[in-house]
């Protein structure tokens, strides 16, 4: 008994298990019939096209003002006024500050009166040589006459109608006429020195007197150029020196103002390189800046100047560009976003951000719908975005279509019913309606703000 009851049980179990396995089959087989009779996926596309797309580049870059000048005394003195408001606009030659006068007014004094001096002293060798000009003339009558009468004698010396002595004097006379001309004439020259040092005189004193005023105007220290000023070192009662090392004051112009931009060298090669080849076409020189709050400032700077050295230190080359600033919007310091159209890529298609994906190497892939319908994976080469889509440079051949919309339920090779996707660029209108924006009509608007970004980051794996 006990054996058959054991049979009966293994028996009834063996028959449940092999009822269980029926059902499964049977489960798999309607699933995959289930799966035969599902229509195909939908996806939506969109047609490649190659444009001409401009390339803007996104830096980083700090704000600098145009001119910068550091206010100190020329002359030593105490301050008595401090004659602007901190902080304030001032313009070129503003009075800033009064330092006292009192030694200067003296110096001034002293320099008047040398002058006065120096002046007389002028007349005095005047006179002095006009009273040597005068002896000169008499000695000259004086040595003619005694010549006249050393003559008349030479005739009577001959005959003995004079004796010897008479003769004698009359030679002594002309020698000692003709001294006195000379001595006339050393005197004259004296004269005329002492005039030139007279003349000397006056310009020396001069040259104090106006040592002396120029000081004394400098003790109104003014404004160099027109700006902002900083705060005052200083204040009424300071004691300042001409050879101080710190500022007064410090004045910046900020209208306009420099924004400078760092981009490494190994991009701007790269740039450089794809003009070269012909790949891009040099860009435009405006540049548009975002603020640290995320607004767009409404007026583009130029740009100004690439420096022709790489820093060694960051590798890096620095641009800068000049921004018109008369409302002082900007302020020396501010960290800003600039967006730089460096270059014109002449063949380039642009898809949906969605459309790209990263291959587990790191390359970037796209989905393209083929001439029967089904997937199939194409590599693309990415440089950038332009107004939210990737910019695509090789890999992909006018007329095809990539899929947008879909993908991440798709795979390479499965059949699927593609759709295009309607106006994948619009953005909206002033009236509310989509308007499509196309690269070539940012092309020729490039000189107004642009809405689109470039960004060198990689794309997010998957699609949607």
């Amino acid at each position: 008994m006990k054996h058959s009851y054991l049979a009966l049980v293994i028996a009834s179990v063996l028959s449940g298990a092999v009822l269980v396995g029926c059902d499964k089959n049977e489960d798999a087989a309607d699933e995959q019939a289930a799966q035969q009779q599902m229509p195909p996926a939908v996806v939506n596309v969109q047609t490649v096209t190659f444009d001409t797309v401009p390339q803007v580049e996104t830096f980083s870059g700090r704000t600098t003002a145009y001119q910068t000048a550091d206010v100190r005394p020329q002359v030593n003195g105490i301050i008595d006024e401090v004659l602007f408001r901190e902080g304030s606009n001032v313009k070129k030659d503003q009075p800033l500050y009064r330092i006292n006068t009192d030694n200067y007014s003296t110096s001034i004094t002293s320099g008047q009166a040398a002058v006065a001096q120096a002046q007389a002293n002028y007349q005095t060798a005047m006179a002095n040589n006009a009273n040597a000009k005068a002896e000169l003339v008499s000695r000259q009558a004086s040595l003619s006459q005694a010549q006249n009468d050393l003559r008349r004698l030479e005739g009577l010396i001959e005959i003995d109608a004079i004796s010897k002595q008479q003769y004698d004097q009359a030679v002594t006379q002309v020698r000692t006429a003709q001294a006195a001309v000379e001595s006339a004439r050393a005197s004259i020259g004296q004269t005329e020195a002492g005039i030139e040092s007279s003349k000397a005189g006056i310009q020396t004193a001069k040259s104090g007197l106006n040592a002396s005023t120029l000081d004394l105007n400098r003790t109104i220290v003014r404004a160099p150029i027109d700006g902002r000023s900083d705060r005052s070192t200083v204040t009424a009662g300071t004691l300042v020196s001409a050879s101080q090392a710190d500022p007064l004051v410090t004045i910046s112009r900020l209208d306009p103002i420099y924004v400078d931009i760092s981009q490494s060298s190994s991009e701007l090669l790269k740039l450089r390189q794809q003009i070269s080849a012909g790949k891009a076409q040099a860009g435009m020189n405006t540049v548009e800046l975002v603020l640290e709050d995320g607004s767009v400032y409404p007026v583009r700077g130029e740009l100004a100047l690439s420096e022709a050295k790489v820093d060694e230190s960051t590798g890096a080359v620095t641009l800068r560009a000049v921004f018109p600033n008369n409302s002082n919007i900007l302020l020396p310091g501010m960290y800003v976003s600039a967006r730089l159209t460096q270059s014109v890529i002449t063949n380039a298609a642009l898809v949906p951000q969605s459309a790209v994906m990263r291959s587990p190497k790191g390359d970037t892939e796209v989905y393209i719908v083929d001439a029967n319908n089904k997937i199939q994976l194409r590599p693309v080469t990415i440089d950038g975005t332009y107004d939210g889509q990737w910019i695509v440079t090789d890999g992909l051949e006018s007329g095809e279509k990539v899929v947008i919309i879909g993908g991440s339920k798709v795979k390479p090779d499965q059949e699927v019913v593609a759709k295009a996707l309607e106006n994948p660029n619009a953005t909206p209108s002033k009236q509310g309606a989509p308007t499509a924006k196309t690269p070539q009509q940012a092309a020729k608007n490039m000189d107004k703000p642009a809405d689109g970004k470039t960004a060198k980051q990689s794309p997010e794996a998957g699609a949607n």
